[in-house]
């Protein structure tokens, strides 16, 4: 079998010691042996997401932690501002119109991020909005939003900042506590790198007040079910075992890193990411870019999905094409999780040669430079 190179921005490849992790017999789910490896995963889990506060596991995709903290959060009627600049911001809209809030979306410009005087005139435009839901790590477009600049804002509200971080946790700098953040979700197909399959979610105190006080109907999202047995540690209902001893495997290999300098190393690896795109002549799609996806502008005349699918087909490099009205516009590259260097300087090379076969001329950029930088 020939090697594949996955480049996209989830799932994400998986480490070795990720594999014969998800390899071992199964685990009883309601005995001392699963409950220690738990205990020592979510343990781990408080450490990546910079915060003192439990961090729940949930059987599920990202997106149910999204759902979680809507159920959980916000009640029939109340007022919230979603920060809509990408796919995964209209989700936050869509989740939320679902539960009936009362949204008002702060449309940003695909592409770039929103600015903290954006989100402070909203505010002051909607004084009774009761959250504000952003999108830390826009994987759609590759952007990253300053999360501590609209944390202050926040605080000095009676506001809560609710994060999608699914893209961004572990891979651009987060520290949920310090910068006062209130809720926090992420999952565990990118910087995490596991299969799919675990969803994660946190709260501050001042979001537990609200959670008592939300009317919205849950029954397994309902985190106060999760609360009520985390110390044991357990869960209200079935774990996904497997991947749950594999995340153990993860939040230790953060802790013997160092989550800053894993931080900086992906930021090293999405800059020389970018500069070897701009070498090539291409222009970058993102104004505010990520340490996570690098999102690219197709050249006149070239579609994206056409130049993901020969990628896939003819090098077994998959990375990932444009999604909503970028179908077609952009490409986007992964520099998150298990990627390294190689990986990249593979990837980028391949994207090179099929856009030469596709008729459209590039710069041969100087990848070796890709490798010393990152």
């Amino acid at each position: 079998m020939r090697k594949t190179y996955i480049l996209t921005p989830g799932p994400t490849p998986l480490p070795d010691f990720v594999r014969l992790a998800l390899a071992r017999p199964i685990l009883h789910h309601r005995t001392s042996e699963f409950q220690e490896i738990l205990a020592r995963a979510e343990e781990g889990l408080k450490y990546i997401f910079q915060t003192e506060q439990p961090v729940f596991v949930l059987a599920g995709s990202g997106t149910s932690a999204m759902e979680c903290a809507v159920a959980n959060l916000v009640s029939p009627g109340d007022e919230v501002i979603v920060v809509e600049g990408g796919k995964f911001g209209e989700r936050w809209r869509e989740i939320a119109e679902s539960y009936g809030a009362k949204v008002y979306s702060l449309e940003v410009e695909w592409g770039r991020a929103v600015r903290p005087e954006e989100i402070e005139k909203a505010l002051a435009e909607h004084p009774s909005a009761k959250a504000v839901f952003i999108t830390h790590c826009e994987t759609s477009t590759g952007v990253d939003t300053d999360v501590e600049a609209i944390a202050r804002i926040t605080r000095e509200k009676d506001c809560l900042l609710v994060v999608d971080a699914i893209s961004s946790m572990g891979v651009s700098p987060l520290k949920m506590d310090e910068w006062g953040v209130d809720v926090v979700v992420s999952g565990s197909q990118k910087g995490l790198m596991l299969p799919p399959g675990l969803a994660f979610i946190s709260l501050s105190e001042r979001a537990w007040e609200w959670v008592e006080r939300s009317t919205s109907p849950r029954y397994y999202l309902d985190l106060r079910k999760y609360r009520k047995v985390i110390e044991k540690p357990d869960t209200p209902y079935t774990p996904a075992v497997s991947l749950v001893v594999a995340l153990a495997e993860v939040v230790d290999y953060y802790r013997s890193q160092g989550i800053e300098n894993l931080w900086a190393r992906y930021g090293k690896l999405a800059e020389a990411t970018r500069k070897a795109f701009r070498d090539m002549g291409l222009e970058l799609f993102s104004k505010d870019p990520s340490n996570g996806v690098t999102a690219v502008k197709s050249p006149k005349g070239i579609d994206s999905g056409k130049l993901v699918k020969t990628l896939r087909q003819e090098y077994r490099v998959s990375v990932a094409g444009g999604q909503a009205k970028l179908k077609g516009k952009i490409f986007r590259v992964a520099h998150m999780g298990w990627i390294d260097e190689l990986d990249l300087i593979v990837g980028i090379n391949c994207v090179r040669a099929v856009l030469e076969s596709m008729g459209c001329s590039t710069a041969n950029p100087d990848l070796a430079k890709l490798y010393l930088q990152a």
